[in-house]
């Protein structure tokens, strides 16, 4: 008599294996071992089955339960029937076990190198890529449309943020700091009452940072501006210290004098102040595993009435920026927090204008660190109605919204979510055929339009309570504990996000050329245009904030790469590379020069006017800043947004300051010494509109090294 296995393998009938599992059961039910009711119960199966010619292990195990059952063994029994469910579900396999134990083992490569600001190997991190994974599972069985999965899993579109959307969490946010401080807030259920010192406040504003990421899975920005009002504070609380300190030896200082002292002890406050604010941040570690990924708005005529205690702010953050942090072995690097957004206006740009050794200073700090960033003012303005405001994190922009006394808001609003339509993809499967395209177009927005709706949807009946720091402490609102956030989902007070990525290769593939030839870029415009009529439209119909968004696309640019290559094999200049180009970016290998390229890419961000930024690529500029100062200036007269990338890197092994190397296969490696050991080299490079330190997965690794250098040391004459 053959015993046919689990596995379908076929062995020969053993009536030991039957005792030894009934004296197991014994032990463990009723705790009396008996040898021959065992041996007894083994015997009988045999007999009945002896001229079978194959039976299955599981008609011989409901055959021992029964046979315990018939002989009073019932708590045997059950400890049986009991330890083989538990086996039956130990060898069940889980539709996410390997993907879970492969962050564990460091083998789950997709997961651990999502992001480039999270350490995988750190336990906190793992635990929330774990919790990730389980997340994004359930959603795909059972909160999401077929349809949309199998999108998602195609590369036509993707769903971002999988892992958090079983949770009433939004993406990005303004944080209203200003209202923060001024009405006080709420944080794990203690009162913080308005600061009284600018000390005060900077240590305050990183622990709403940190309390804000906690409850929410994209960027936050704040603005310095709204720290300025502490600086007159804490300059007059000095100056009464001062005067109180000259009365305590017997001498009544002057008013001058006064004003010396306290002007100096305020120099040193400020100093603490910044550093506790780029300390904290880069050391804290929000419950996903990571430092929050905070943005930081330097514009000198946000408060026209702290005019220069924010230039006295954002000197010091510059200065500090500059300086670096230290790593592990003491040397200076470049920190990755918070991201700098510094404001180019009219006072600060012109060479006679009070505040251009601001802008100087930003240009030293951006050529070692590649911060700040640079948001015009001038070409803002002329988009917005004069308004000047930063993007919510690394790029994404609200749309003008104003309260009911008709004042512009921008602080204290958010972004609900984003999906991103794979523009390479339309592009290919038009198959040159351009009236194809507008119609396999027309069906995508379709479907990315009905995914947003349902990013949308999961907010609705949000209660203020899921997050108060959020809802009921100023960050956002002020609503009331048991209050929904509904009212803050509608009428375009929050945006929701239409993003794409691939335009370039989108026209490539269907007129064979680049979209900076003129044809190509006639073409690109109309695709731009078609996308924010569709927003604009969506928005129309149902009062929600659609925008047009850039997609920074970190990991989505791999994994929209490999779905191209799968869905159409290896087409030359589109999927014969592991990325695909971020938004409506020029390919990163086509020569252009900075002028050129920002130039060309200015007209996309006032379309995509929910989320945009370009960059340049930039050689070592750090005895060469005038070259950088050139570039500014022309940012300031053509851009609204744009960021600058250098290479500042470390090796611990031999103490190498300068780039970092890629081998041809994509390693990273010291050129002074040769070290490859992740764990001791310091790379940090722009990874999709955030600095990443954490290294990257193939697809971005390869496009950060086939990046092109768009300024080298000489300034080009187009600048001038």
């Amino acid at each position: 008599m053959k015993v046919i296995k689990r596995n379908g393998q076929k062995v020969e009938f053993d009536p030991s294996k039957i005792e030894n599992a009934i004296l197991k059961a014994m032990r463990y039910g009723s705790g009396i071992v008996d040898k021959q009711c065992a041996k007894d119960i083994s015997y009988e199966i045999h007999e009945e089955h002896q001229y079978d010619v194959d039976i299955s292990i599981y008609r011989i195990e409901d055959r021992v339960f029964e046979k315990l059952i018939e002989k009073g063994q019932i708590l045997t029994a059950k400890a049986y029937e009991g330890y083989r469910k538990v086996r039956e579900f130990q060898r069940q396999t889980n539709t996410i076990d390997s993907e879970v134990f492969g962050i564990v083992t460091g083998e789950n490569k997709e997961a651990m190198d999502e992001n480039s600001n999270k350490d995988p190997h750190i336990l906190a991190t793992q635990r929330d890529l774990i919790a990730g994974e389980f997340s994004r599972d359930y959603c795909r069985r059972n909160m999401l449309p077929p349809k949309i999965v199998q999108a998602h899993d195609d590369g036509i579109i993707h769903f971002h943020d999988m892992d958090y959307y079983i949770q009433e969490m939004h993406n990005c946010d303004l944080v209203d700091l200003k209202n923060m401080f001024k009405e006080g807030t709420v944080i794990n259920g203690k009162l913080i009452e308005t600061p009284k010192s600018l000390q005060t406040a900077c240590t305050v504003a990183t622990q709403i940072v940190q309390q804000v990421a906690n409850g929410q899975y994209g960027g936050q920005t704040i603005s310095l501006s709204h720290l300025a009002p502490y600086v007159r504070v804490s300059f007059q609380k000095h100056k009464k210290i001062v005067a109180k300190e000259g009365l305590a030896i017997d001498r009544e200082y002057t008013p001058q004098e006064i004003d010396i002292i306290a002007r100096n002890r305020l120099k040193d406050e400020i100093v603490s102040g910044i550093q506790t604010i780029q300390y904290q941040i880069n050391t804290f570690s929000t419950t996903n595993g990571q430092a929050p990924f905070l943005s930081v708005f330097m514009y000198l005529n946000e408060e026209p009435e702290y005019v220069e205690e924010t230039a006295m702010l954002v000197e010091e953050m510059l200065r500090q920026r500059y300086k670096g942090m230290k790593n592990q072995v003491g040397a200076y690097v470049t920190p990755a927090f918070p991201k700098l957004l510094y404001v180019l206006d009219e006072n600060n740009v012109p060479q006679d204008s009070k505040y251009r050794y601001l802008t100087d200073l930003a240009v030293k700090c951006v050529a070692k660190r590649m911060m700040p960033d640079f948001i015009s003012a001038k070409i803002m303005k002329k988009n917005y109605d004069g308004e000047v405001y930063p993007c919510m994190g690394c790029r994404s922009f609200l749309s003008p919204w104003k309260d009911e006394e008709g004042n512009y808001k921008w602080y204290g609003r958010f972004n609900q979510g984003v999906v991103t339509l794979n523009l390479a993809d339309v592009g290919l499967s038009a198959e040159k055929d351009m009236d194809k395209f507008w119609r396999i177009l027309e069906e995508r927005l379709k479907l990315c339009k009905e995914a947003l709706t349902l990013r949308h949807e999961s907010l609705k009946g949000t209660y203020s309570d899921v997050s108060p720091i959020h809802w009921q402490f100023g960050a956002l609102a002020r609503l009331k504990s048991g209050e929904k956030i509904d009212s803050l989902l509608e009428n375009g007070y929050s945006t929701i996000s239409l993003g794409y990525i691939g335009l370039y290769e989108c026209v490539l593939a269907l007129l064979g050329e680049s979209h900076t030839t003129p044809e190509g870029d006639g073409l690109a415009v109309r695709i731009m245009e078609r996308l924010r009529a569709a927003c604009d439209s969506w928005r129309a119909e149902t009062g929600l904030g659609f925008s047009l968004y850039g997609t920074p696309a970190e990991s989505t640019t791999y994994t929209f790469s490999r779905a191209l290559k799968k869905r159409f094999g290896v087409i030359e200049g589109i999927t014969d590379k592991d990325y695909l180009t971020n938004s409506y970016h020029v390919n990163v290998t086509e020569e252009l020069d900075a002028f050129e390229k920002l130039g060309f890419e200015a007209k996309f961000q006032t379309i995509s006017s929910g989320g945009a930024i370009s960059y340049v690529e930039v050689t070592n500029l750090n005895q060469n800043t005038e070259a950088l100062s050139t570039l500014v200036d022309y940012m300031y007269d053509t851009i609204q947004y744009a960021e600058i990338n250098t290479k500042s890197d470390y090796c611990q092994e031999c103490g190498f300051d300068g780039e970092i190397l890629l081998d041809d296969n994509l390693e990273w490696y010291c050129p002074n010494c040769g070290n490859r050991n992740h764990n001791t080299l310091n790379v940090c490079r722009r990874t999709c509109g955030y600095l990443g330190d954490n290294f990257w997965n193939k697809g971005r690794t390869q496009e950060i090294g086939e990046r092109y250098v768009h300024l080298d040391n000489h300034v080009h004459e187009v600048s001038k």
